[in-house]
């Protein structure tokens, strides 16, 4: 999966629709290898990013958990901290 993609479901606060449109645009450029498409391809790469994030937002809206809801802040600080084990701080001058 595209590392950019950021998981959505059950956070406190609930996710924005801009959240929801940026992870539908990552999931287009990964799967178009556009980043920004030609004007060609423009309403049809931005025609499934519309279509993704309607779709998103009926799963999510659809999900059910018993899960608590988690913390985005203390998500955040989990995954640098995972992030910079695994690759290492970067060094600074």
């Amino acid at each position: 999966m595209c590392r950019n993609i950021k998981m959505l479901f059950n956070f406190d606060p609930p996710v924005t629709p801009d959240e929801i449109q940026a992870a539908s645009l990552q999931f287009v450029r990964k799967i178009s290898g556009f980043n920004k498409p030609s004007k060609a391809n423009e309403e049809a790469f931005f025609s499934a990013i519309n279509a993704i994030a309607g779709i998103s937002t009926n799963l999510l809206n659809s999900l059910e958990t018993n899960s608590p809801p988690k913390n985005r802040d203390e998500e955040a600080a989990r995954l640098k901290a995972r992030s910079a084990e695994r690759f290492g701080s970067p060094k600074r001058p």
